[in-house]
Parts: structure tokens; C-alpha cells; sequence
């Protein structure tokens, strides 16, 4: 049998996700041909999932600053002022092809990897959210997916000592092939004890401190950064493997370093690991780097110096350290039973210069990796708006009351229950409102004062589909009404863009115009992105996830005795609507869980309305006026209703509607809230004053939930629908 030819390096670099050109430009940088280390450093680099070489062009749009931004985009996470010399910390990342591929420890890795961004510049980590986007769950590995997941979340954040406390599990073919785990992590720090990542110096020590590198998660931000094929599952290895226990060594270990006064510079490993770490500290910092890589803590024999440069071992962390001070980072070191080195030092040659048993294996300028990646404008197309649709144009139920049970038993609409009861959500004592208790948003004290954080994550994948442009707007405002319904003042947003292939016209579409509504909503709502990710190429064989820009929010309750749940319902409150009913149908739930139908134009998004009715809810909320708010969204008014009567263990009646009965229960207009209350007059005269509509729509009371005229259905045989539905799939 004759022997193989030898691979080029080209189509090394093709095998590593560069394509031709990219290759061309590399040649032309180092005015040679890179050596097989060199070709890995810059195939991670200039991946998409490291580069944003499709999508940073149109991040720009997005606002970064305002009066309480503290650090924007650019950073390990976002940073927000809180008052009272305290600084939030937040971030949102995807962790999606490794959730394919190994759900449990893609999951786990998740919630490793996104602690890291936050500890990694001072902040405890104080709270964890997770968006989960799950394929039909008709589909043979939906099941094992979800199960994975959810097992690798709550096994590693409950390990780790850190609550989850908010975020929402969709279902829908569309994620059949590519499913989305979207994590977010939010810390606290004191305001003027903010660490980067930028080298401010040559001449410092580099070193290197947590677990071992070993084999695992190699090219994995090159993995990440292709779509998939019926090949996939032989990614496996490419997927790290997650050790809570060494987090929570690591965590404790990196806030006494810093608390030392030894750290100039920090920055955790995470996408291609070892590599990016040092390149974005020189980078940012204008110097250069050189490893003996002889020195890296080694999980492996044999390991080669390209192995230990790609590799996405978990629980690590490069610092820079002012100097002088190795032997204060290693008594700590020490003190946390942590793998700890001295593996090189910053210079002033501007390259990333990497020796291994005694040889230079890697010398290339830092520039063209840390900032001169290929940036791409690529050509794109809007997806055609779709026709609104009129109440005439939807039919109505036959049966209002089975419409009701099948509308709250439906995937997306069913209690999670069986899922979050999995998360620890009270470990460290300051959760006050989480999944569980029945808020629109997570709530969490902050220590020190009466003062309290909201947290949320939000995204509506159907209307993003059906019109990029309206429902990436739509995405930050039910955001930043979830925020509002709590009583919160909205800060800013993190954001996770998950998209498809962008090479295609249509998709790179969707990603324009999402980016372009966001921005918008985040101008008109006065609601900055701080920080952020990007997730493209999910799909599989050519058919691309929907469309889904998650957002991520952090707003401030100043004393938390004043805030809402909708859990809080008593018997003779009156049922308040804030806010503008039209009866939008177009791509809703009722359209699509009823009656088969995903089509229509979204409901369309007023943000100047949006602004002033949350500005009228959460008035009320702050003054104590109010104490049970619920945003209507998902559902429309009638699934609103039914959450607060199962959430506050009591049924309501609501008043027969004036017209298009079906178009007002189920219609998903926005800009709008439920509020039970004993006296109406407090909300109603409130909504007059600021020239918004409410009305009073009907009563809690009784054991029923009921419209009148329209159906009459007791409230336990919706409990039983609505509750049952997770753990019947999953027990099935």
C-alpha cells in the first residue's frame, strides 16, 4: 500500500477552520510560512468565536456607555456602579456546540467558564441564569439533552456554591440539530478594586495558576466557530471536562491574590485557553510575551507545545504580577492547593515568542492575532417582512377552556419546575426572588444595605425569525419590562448572540437587523450593552437554528421591601391592565400551539410608549403602592392571568371581552402589565396622570379561572396541566 502525501500546511490551515485567503494574509503578515504551532495560534485566534471577524463590524451600532458604566465591551465582563462605592459584574456567554456534543460537561463548562469572566476582574460571583433552547421534544435526543444539561448546570453551580436564580427553557424543531445553553453570571466587587487584563509593562512576571493543562478541549473555539454535520459527535473530544471543586478553589484563590496588591494584569483561560489569555494581556497591552511552556503544570506525558496552547483545560488563570511578587502569589498558591508556575515574562518586542525544551517554537507579532484579524462585511439580505395579522384573519377556539389547558401545557408554556428544583437557588442566603417564587425577574440582596439586584434573561426566537428588526427591539424591551415588573430601575445588558451560518445572505441578515432593533431599544430605553457574546454557524447540515439574540439584564431595587412578585395575589384585589390591547396574533403562541400556524408579523414595539407605562409600574412598585405586577408577553393576557392565579394559589374572573375575545386573551401586544391591587383608583389615577391606559378587567377569587360568557376552568385541573408536562416527558 503506498504511503500517504503529507499534508500541506494549507490544508492543515483548512482543517483548523482557515479558508485560502485567510491563509494568504497569514504569509503575508510573517513574510513566511508558519510552523504547525504557529498555524494552531493563529487558527484560534482568527477563529469566529474568539475574532468576531462576521460580526464586530455591526457591534459597533450597539450603545456601550452611560452615567453608570463603568467598563464597557472589550473586557472579561461588564461593569456597572451601584452606588455606595460597589461595582455589578456581569456577563453572558454560549457554550452551544459543546452542549451537542457532551451536554453534561458542556453545560458544566459553561458555568465554570462564565464565573471566570466575572471573578477574573474582582467580582464575587453572587448569582447565575441560564437560556436553554431545546429541539422538539418529540426528537429522539432532545430528552438526553435536556436531562445532560440541566444535570451539568446544577451540578457544577451547586458544587461551586453560587445560586441559580433565573432564566427560561424553550422547545422547537429548530433546535433539533444545534441546541443553545446560554449562561450568565453576575458578581460583586468594590467600585475602585475593578481588575483588567491589559499588561501594563515588560519585564513582569507571567504566571500561570489552577488545574493542569491536559488533552481536553482542544480547538475547541475552532469547533465552536463550525457549523455541523452528521459527523459531529467525533467532536467529542474537543469538549472540556469541568471540576467544580477546583472553581471554588480558584475563586477563593484569585480574590486573595488580588485583596494582596500583587496582580497587575489577570485574565482567565478560556477559549483556546493558553493562547488567547497571553495574546489579549500583551495585546491590550501594547508589549509582548514570552512562555517556556517546559514550565506549564502538565495533567499529561508527552504533551506538545501545540497541545498545550489549544488546549481549553478548565480552572485556569494567567496573571501578571508587579514585581517582586512570585512568592506572595505562591504562599497563596499554596494555601488553596492550586498548581501554580512562573511559566515567562512581558517584554517590549511586541511578539509572542514560545520556547519548549530548550527550542523557540513560536515567534509571530502579536498584532496581527490580538487585532488585525480578518474583519468581514459580509453581504446580506432582510428577511421579507410578513403581512400583520387582523383578529379576522385568526380563528378562534372552539373551546376556550381546552384552548387554555393547551396553550399552559405546551412545552414552552409548561412550569419548569422539574428543572430548576435541580439548582441550588438559596445557597449564600440573599436570594429573595428566583424561579420558584413567581417574579418576572431573579432578585438578590446586595450586602451592605437595603439594596437589591434584578437579574433576567430574555429572548423571543419566533418574532426575531418572522422580522429580525422588530423582535431583536422586542428582545431588550421584555427585558427591560421584566426589570421594570419587579420594581427595578434597568442598568444595562449583556447580550449572547446566537445565529447561523453567516456566510449565507439570509442569516447574516437576521444577525444585521436583530443587532440594529437591539440597539435601537437600547438607545430609546436608556439601557447600554456592556458586554456580550457572539454564537454563529449553529446548525446542522445546512439548516440553521432560528434566530436568537438572548439578552441578559441587571437592574437595581434601592430597598427591597419595596418590590413585586405576581405570587402575592389576594382574594377581592381588583385586576388592573396597564397598557395599550390591539389583539396581535402574528407569530404567537396561540397561533402556533393551537392552531399550527407560525406566520404573521410580531407585534410591533413603541419604545417611547414601552418607556412610559414602565416608568408608570414601576413608580407605583418603589411608592408601595403596588406589590403584584406581571408583564404580560408569551400568552398574551389570558397565560398572564393563569401564572398569577397558579402562582398565588387563587383563582380570578375576568370581564367578558368587548370584541375579538380570542385576539384580547391571547394577543401578545407589548408594553404592557397585570396588577392585582385593592384599590384600583391608586393605578388607575397613576395611568391618567402620565397619559397611559388601564382599566380594571376583572377579580381574584374563587378556585376558578374564568372569563365571563366565555368558559369557566378550575384552577386544579390547570395546575395539573401546567405542572404535569415536564415531568411526564421526562420520566416518560
Amino acid at each position: 500500500m503506498s504511503a500517504q502525501p503529507a499534508k500541506t500546511l494549507r490544508e492543515t490551515a483548512a482543517e483548523y477552520g482557515l479558508k485560502s485567503e485567510e491563509y494568504d494574509v497569514i504569509l503575508q503578515r510573517l513574510n513566511r510560512e508558519p510552523n504547525p504551532v504557529e498555524l494552531g495560534v493563529f487558527s484560534v485566534m482568527w477563529s469566529e468565536h474568539c475574532s468576531y471577524k462576521s460580526s464586530k463590524i455591526h457591534l459597533g451600532k450597539f450603545p456601550t456607555t452611560g452615567p453608570r458604566v463603568i467598563c464597557g465591551p472589550g473586557e472579561n465582563a461588564g461593569v456597572i456602579d451601584i452606588g455606595d462605592g460597589q461595582a455589578c459584574i456581569f456577563k453572558m456567554e454560549s457554550h452551544n456546540h459543546p452542549s451537542y456534543i457532551e451536554p453534561y460537561q458542556g453545560a458544566a463548562t459553561g458555568v465554570g467558564g462564565i464565573m471566570r469572566d466575572v471573578f477574573t476582574m474582582g467580582a464575587r460571583p453572587i448569582a447565575l441564569l441560564n437560556a436553554l433552547r431545546f429541539g422538539d421534544p418529540s426528537h429522539p435526543k432532545t430528552k438526553r439533552l435536556v436531562s445532560g444539561v440541566v444535570s451539568g448546570i446544577g451540578g457544577y453551580g451547586n458544587c461551586v456554591g453560587v445560586p441559580t436564580v433565573a432564566g427560561e427553557t424553550n422547545f422547537h424543531r429548530g433546535y433539533d440539530g444545534n441546541i443553545l445553553v446560554n449562561a450568565m453570571c453576575v458578581g460583586m466587587a468594590d467600585a475602585d478594586k475593578i481588575f483588567y487584563s491589559a499588561a501594563p509593562a515588560a519585564g513582569l512576571p507571567v504566571v500561570y495558576f489552577g488545574s493542569k493543562t491536559g488533552r481536553d478541549g482542544i480547538h475547541g473555539a475552532t469547533m465552536a466557530s463550525a457549523e455541523f454535520d452528521d459527523a459531529s459527535d467525533e467532536k467529542r473530544p474537543t469538549v472540556q471536562v469541568g471540576d467544580p471543586f477546583a472553581e471554588k478553589l480558584l475563586i477563593e484563590a484569585t480574590l486573595e491574590l488580588m485583596a494582596s496588591g500583587a496582580v497587575a494584569a489577570i485574565q482567565d483561560m478560556g477559549a483556546a485557553g493558553l493562547t488567547s489569555s497571553s495574546v489579549e494581556m500583551a495585546g491590550k497591552g501594547g508589549v509582548g510575551i514570552e512562555l517556556d511552556l517546559d514550565m506549564v503544570p502538565q495533567r499529561e506525558d508527552g504533551m506538545s507545545a501545540y497541545e498545550m496552547m489549544l488546549s481549553e483545560s478548565q480552572e485556569r488563570m494567567l496573571a501578571i504580577l508587579k514585581p517582586g511578587r512570585e512568592a506572595d502569589g505562591q504562599r497563596i498558591f499554596e494555601k488553596w492547593g492550586l498548581d501554580a508556575a512562573t511559566i515567562g515574562v512581558t517584554t517590549d518586542t511586541g511578539h509572542m515568542v514560545l520556547k519548549h525544551k530548550g527550542e523557540i517554537v513560536c515567534d509571530v507579532p502579536l498584532a496581527p492575532l490580538f487585532d488585525d484579524a480578518p474583519l468581514y462585511d459580509r453581504p446580506w439580505v432582510a428577511t421579507p417582512a410578513p403581512a400583520r395579522l387582523a383578529p379576522a384573519d385568526v380563528a378562534a377556539p372552539a373551546d376556550y377552556a381546552e384552548a387554555v389547558l393547551k396553550l399552559m401545557s405546551a412545552p414552552d408554556m409548561a412550569s419548569k419546575r422539574w428543572l430548576w428544583e435541580q439548582y441550588d437557588r438559596h445557597v449564600m442566603a440573599d436570594t429573595l426572588e428566583d424561579s420558584a417564587t413567581g417574579a418576572d425577574a431573579g432578585i438578590v440582596r446586595v450586602h451592605g444595605g437595603r439594596k437589591a439586584l434584578a437579574v433576567t434573561s430574555d429572548c423571543t426566537p419566533r418574532y426575531v425569525l418572522n422580522d429580525a428588526y422588530e423582535g431583536g427591539k422586542q428582545v431588550v424591551a421584555e427585558a427591560w419590562r421584566y426589570l421594570t415588573a419587579v420594581g427595578s430601575d434597568p442598568i444595562a445588558n449583556t447580550d449572547n448572540l446566537n445565529f447561523g451560518n453567516p456566510e449565507r445572505p439570509e442569516i447574516m441578515g437576521q444577525n444585521v437587523r436583530a443587532i440594529e432593533g437591539m440597539a435601537e431599544a437600547c438607545r430609546a430605553l436608556d439601557f447600554p450593552v456592556v458586554s456580550g457574546n457572539v454564537s454563529l454557524y449553529n446548525e446542522t447540515n445546512g439548516q440553521a437554528i432560528p434566530p436568537t439574540p438572548t439578552v441578559g439584564a441587571v437592574g437595581l431595587i434601592p430597598d427591597y421591601a419595596f418590590r413585586a412578585d405576581f405570587a402575592g395575589m389576594k382574594a377581592g384585589d381588583a385586576l388592573v391592565l396597564v397598557g395599550d390591547t390591539v389583539g396581535e396574533l402574528g407569530a404567537s403562541m396561540y397561533l402556533r400551539e393551537i392552531l399550527g400556524r407560525e406566520d404573521g408579523a410580531p407585534p410591533p414595539v413603541d419604545l417611547a410608549h414601552e418607556r412610559k407605562v414602565g416608568d408608570v409600574v414601576r413608580k407605583l412598585v418603589l411608592s408601595g403602592d403596588v406589590t403584584v405586577v406581571h408583564d404580560l408577553s408569551d400568552g398574551g393576557l389570558i397565560a398572564a392571568a393563569a401564572e398569577m392565579a397558579l402562582a398565588s394559589k387563587l383563582g380570578l374572573n375576568l370581564n367578558a371581552p368587548e370584541s375579538a375575545a380570542h385576539a384580547t386573551l391571547f394577543g401578545e401586544d407589548q408594553a404592557r402589565y397585570l396588577i392585582a391591587v385593592k384599590d384600583p383608583a391608586v393605578v388607575l389615577d397613576a395611568a391618567k396622570a402620565a397619559g397611559v391606559t388601564a382599566s380594571v378587567i376583572g377579580q381574584a377569587g374563587g378556585e376558578d379561572i374564568a372569563v365571563e360568557g366565555l368558559f369557566t376552568l378550575p384552577l386544579a385541573k390547570l395546575r395539573d396541566a401546567h405542572e404535569g408536562w415536564m415531568p411526564t416527558y421526562m420520566g416518560g
